[in-house]
Parts: structure tokens; C-alpha cells; sequence
């Protein structure tokens, strides 16, 4: 994935006051941390952090003062609300460097007639290199019977990436979909009372 470059401005006043100011001017406070070094507390343009995290995983180029600095979101706090981003923990990385993360599980393909699948493990955790991390991993369900379990060590992982989940955690679970017997049973029970009233 390309890197994405964010304009950021050092960030001098903290507290809630100064934090409601740096987004009323359509800004986003953030501090970068990682290797050993002090926390830098930064702003961030708004709009352009929205759009770019929109993507899992994507690798940011923060350049402060004219000085670009690799990072990745940690931590994205938004408002419950209005859904708008209030701040960011951004961990600074180095090309080569193995990060953890977390990744999506999308699922494709149709398990067999009559059957639903149940997602146990929205996400697997990995082992990724920072300048090349995975946004999700495919797993299909194409006609696998009722019954079937897939586990975390079946997924096939992007290169590169290695699963840090529980290898035996169940992803993806197919089934018979539930309350078919208990509809049948709840019809058998009514019958009487049915038949009673109709007397």
C-alpha cells in the first residue's frame, strides 16, 4: 500500500480547551510515539486524516516541520455521536520493522443450501512488516456443509504476515440456521390448546 502524507503543525497547548479550539478549525489533535523517544504532540488537517483513515492499517507520512516521519494509527478516538475523529495515537515505524495488527476477515463465497455461516473472529491479529501491512484476509465459505468450522490457522495470511490469533480460535462457523426445531415444537404445543378451543 502507498504511503499517505499528512501535513502536521507541532501542537504547544493541551487540555480540553485547547483540544475543542484545534478541531473547531476543522483539525485533529494527534501525538506520535515509538522508538524510544519523547511523545510529539501534533495537529492534523481534519478532512485529509478522515479520508486517509478511512483505509485498515494505512501507513502515514507525518510531516512536521518539514521533516516526514512514518507512523501508523494505534489509536483512533471518535465521537459516538457524530462519528467525527477527536484524536489519534499514531506509533511511529521504520521501513523493515515488524509491527503488530490487526487485520479484517471478509467473508466470500455461499455455504451449502439451507446452511448460515457465523463469524466468531472479526479480526486476526498478525505480525506484519510496517511499510507493507495487510488490510484483510479472504477466507470462503463456498459450499461447506453444516458442520464445518474454519479455524484461524486455515487462513491463508498475506505474504509476509505472521498469525499471532490462537492458531485452533474458529473465524468462521457454518450451521443450520437456528429455530426451525423450536418453531416445530412451539406448532406441536398449540395444536392441543388449538384443538380445545375449537371444542
Amino acid at each position: 500500500m502507498a504511503e499517505i502524507k499528512l501535513a502536521a503543525e507541532a501542537r504547544t497547548e493541551f487540555g480540553k480547551g485547547a483540544a475543542r479550539r484545534i478541531r473547531r478549525d476543522n483539525k485533529i489533535p494527534a501525538v506520535l510515539y515509538g522508538h524510544g523517544g519523547d511523545p510529539v504532540h501534533v495537529t492534523l488537517p481534519g478532512h485529509e486524516s478522515m479520508l486517509a483513515l478511512r483505509q485498515t492499517n494505512v501507513l502515514l507520512n507525518i510531516d512536521v516541520d518539514g521533516k516526514g516521519q512514518l507512523a501508523v494509527a494505534k489509536d483512533v478516538q471518535r465521537d459516538p455521536v457524530r462519528n467525527t475523529i477527536e484524536h489519534i495515537d499514531l506509533q511511529v515505524v521504520r521501513a523493515g520493522e515488524k509491527i503488530t495488527v490487526d487485520i479484517s476477515v471478509n467473508i466470500v463465497g455461499e455455504s451449502a443450501p439451507g446452511t448460515i455461516h457465523l463469524v466468531e473472529e472479526q479480526t486476526l491479529s498478525v505480525e506484519a512488516e510496517a511499510t507493507h501491512l495487510p488490510e484483510f484476509v479472504e477466507v470462503s465459505i463456498e459450499g461447506l456443509e453444516a458442520g464445518a468450522q474454519i479455524h484461524a490457522e486455515d487462513v491463508a495470511l498475506p505474504a509476509g504476515s505472521t498469525l499471532l490469533t490462537d492458531p485452533k480460535a474458529v473465524v468462521v462457523l457454518v450451521t443450520e440456521p437456528r429455530g426451525e426445531a423450536g418453531d416445530d415444537d412451539a406448532d406441536s404445543a398449540e395444536s392441543p390448546a388449538e384443538a380445545s378451543s375449537e371444542s
